[in-house]
Order: C-alpha cells, then structure tokens, then sequence
C-alpha cells in the first residue's frame, strides 16, 4: 500500500556549529557507570529478543531500560588493590514471561546478558565477585503482542508519541571527543594496561582552540608508582593529541586526570570508577550518535534497552541519525541537516505525525533538487523501517 508520508524539509538561515564562538560537547565512556547501564540495558534486550525469537517465532513485548548502578568500595594502590564491596546493579523494566502457556526464563536470561557483557568490556572486573545483578524486571503485558506484527509481517503501531533527532556531519569537536574514547578502547588500551575503561572526554572549543579535559580510570596493579602515573597520563595524552590531529588544524590542548596530586591520583582496581563513589543509570548518558552535544537538538530519550520493535523513543532516534548521515553522504552541497521524527500513539512506525529535515545549504545549492533528493531519502527510510529493528538486535547500531 502506498502510503502518502508527511515529509517536510525546510531550509534554514543559522550560524553553523563550527563556525559559533563557543562549542562543547561530552562523550561518557565505555566504563563509565552511565555508559554501562546503557550497554547493560540494551545487551539484556537483545539476548530477550533472540530468546523470544527462539522460542516464540516472535519478538515478544519488552523494555529493560531501567538499570540502576550503586557504586561498591575498593582499596586501589600502587602495584595491587582490592574491592571491598561488590558493585550492584539492578535490572529492572517489563518483559513478556508467558507465550501460549509457556513460561519464558526472563530473570536468566537478563542476568546472564548482563554479566557476559561486563565481562567482554570491562576486562580487569572480577564479574564473579566484584559485581551483584539482581534481575527486578517486571512482568509485560500479553495484550500488548497486537503491536508486534512479526508474525504476518505488518507494520506494529507505535507505542508512544515520542520524536527522535540527530544532525550531520559532526563537528571537528564532536569528531575528536567520539574518536578520542572510541580508539583509546580498540587501540591503546590493547598496549597500555594501565588504561581502564571508564574514560570521559570533555572537549571546549573557544574560536580555534580545542581544550580536551579527559578522565581515565587507571587501572593500579599496572601502576608501580607515581612516576609510573605520570609517564602512563604522558603517553595518553600524546595518543590522543595524535587523534586530535587528524580531525583538526586548530589548537588543541589535551589534560589528563586533573584533580590529581602526588598524594591522590586517579586509580582503580577495576578500570571503573562503579567500583567506588560512582552511581549509573541507563538513560543518562551519550544519546545514539556517542555524544551529549548542548549546541545541537537533541532527544532525552536514552535508546538503550527500549524494544527495537514499536518503541518510537528508540526507532525514531536510530532512524534519524541514519537518515542524517546519508543526506550528508549523497545530497551535495549540506552543510548541516537536523533530522526530527513525531510518532503518534497507535500509528504505523513507518507512517509518523511528522518527518522533517532543516538543511543548512553551502551557496550555489539548487534548493528544488536538494529538497527533492532529501525527502526521497526519509520516504526510503521510512518505507524500510523494519530493518532498523534487525540492525538493532544485531547490535549494529550505536545506541550509546
């Protein structure tokens, strides 16, 4: 059926990010308490997906975005350490436990989500016993299956009306403050042990001058001393000063752990400051492209954990950002695009209230084939919103 989508793209007269006096932008890292309630959250919905899957022929009601981290105690020191209280998470949400008669093991599966990933992202963390998870996801509702049409292919109904925003391309800042942490994790710290995964880049861009203020949770039985500290936060600082580098030809400044003294310097047993004076919720940190980024519009609806299957809060977000990037992609002359989409409550996914692009365009942009080009961009999207939800339970999306 051909459905006739309310597209808008609008051209807008504004001062583009890079070119603005001030610029900030934050990426939370890997290890940070947020950060891993996120990637608890949405580990713990992709293993009930593929569960559901399993044993139902379809993806069941569910939402688990409602993690909780209490921080634990630990002694970290010099060349040792030890956890002293085990961190605690607490899994919580709706999830469907009955299909047909058939009572689904939910509380397991989550938990062993849940601990699998801790235990491939957060590699000197003793999931055994340094960690508590304590499954409290509650019980979803059987009625709620009419909005998941697996089944006979149709299109589910949105479970809220929610919007979902991204924008494109990323700043220099953004750029650098994204790919700062991401490659420190899939690089440096494969040489560096002492890196932990808790690692924040704030970044600051007064006109042309980058300040990166960064915070890293060493990992101290890698740590021989304070010398060994400082020389360690030296070598980071001149890998990512290299990665700044290739984003950039302002001035960049990069600061390392800099609440440090020689009698307090920022080590951990773990890598994560969870294990001591930090708390985590799901929700709170980096929305889908990375970052939190104050100069651009965004959502506050965290996408980790929420279902891939009607949760407008979760598909509209991953949507825009796809659409976003492949407007800067194939639609030439775009200097920025800003992409917003409206559900409506009981509505199609693929039909919303509203789709719109705002397109900042380089001069000589013929605005008749550019808004032509990028409305037919969101109608494709759109027209194949199902694939957002298989790329989620293959965890090819960023959602954090």
């Amino acid at each position: 059926m051909e459905i006739e989508r309310n597209i808008k793209v609008e051209f807008v007269n504004r001062e583009p990010v890079e070119e603005q006096e001030i610029e900030m932008v934050e990426r939370k890292g890997l290890g940070h308490p947020d950060s891993l309630c996120d990637g608890i959250a949405e580990a713990v919905s992709i293993a009930l997906c593929k569960e559901y899957r399993r044993k139902c022929g379809m993806i069941l009601h569910h939402n688990t975005d409602k993690v909780q981290l209490v921080a634990g105690r630990s002694n970290p020191r010099y060349g040792g350490g030890e956890v002293i209280s085990p961190i605690y998470i607490l899994l919580g949400g709706r999830a469907t436990r009955e299909f047909e008669g058939e009572e689904i093991a939910v509380d397991t599966v989550a938990v062993k989500a849940a601990k699998d990933y801790l235990r491939e992202n957060i590699r000197n963390l003793d999931v055994n016993n340094h960690v508590m998870v304590d499954s409290k996801v509650g019980t979803g509702s059987y009625d709620l299956l009419t909005v998941f049409r697996e089944k006979n292919k149709e299109i589910p109904l949105a479970n809220d009306t929610s919007f979902g925003v991204a924008h494109a391309p990323l700043s220099e800042c953004e750029s650098i403050a994204l790919n700062a942490e991401n490659r420190v994790m899939t690089e440096y710290r494969n040489k560096e042990k002492v890196v932990g995964e808790d690692m924040k880049v704030m970044a600051l861009r007064e006109k042309d001058k980058i300040t990166l203020t960064i915070g890293d949770a060493f990992v101290s039985k890698y740590v021989e001393d304070y010398e060994h500290y400082e020389d360690a936060k030296q070598r980071l600082k001149g890998f990512v000063s290299g990665i700044a580098a290739e984003y950039t030809s302002r001035e960049v400044h990069t600061l390392i752990n800099m609440a440090d003294t020689p009698d307090s310097v920022y080590i951990t047993v773990t890598g994560t400051s969870a294990e001591m004076g930090d708390d985590g919720g799901a929700g709170r940190g980096n929305r889908c492209n990375g970052l939190i980024t104050p100069n651009r519009p965004i959502s506050m609806e965290g996408t980790p954990g929420k279902n891939p299957v009607n949760h407008t809060g979760k598909i509209y977000n991953l949507l825009a950002n796809k659409i976003a990037n492949e407007v800067v992609d194939r639609v030439d002359g775009i200097q920025e695009v800003y992409i917003k989409i409206l559900s409506e409550i009981g509505r199609r996914i693929d039909d919303p209230k509203v789709a719109t692009a705002q397109i900042l365009t380089q001069s000589g942009v013929n605005p008749g084939i550019a808004e032509k080009k990028v409305g037919r961009i969101m109608d494709d999207w759109l027209s194949n919103i199902a694939e957002i939800t298989e790329m989620a339970i293959r965890g090819d999306l960023r959602t954090f």
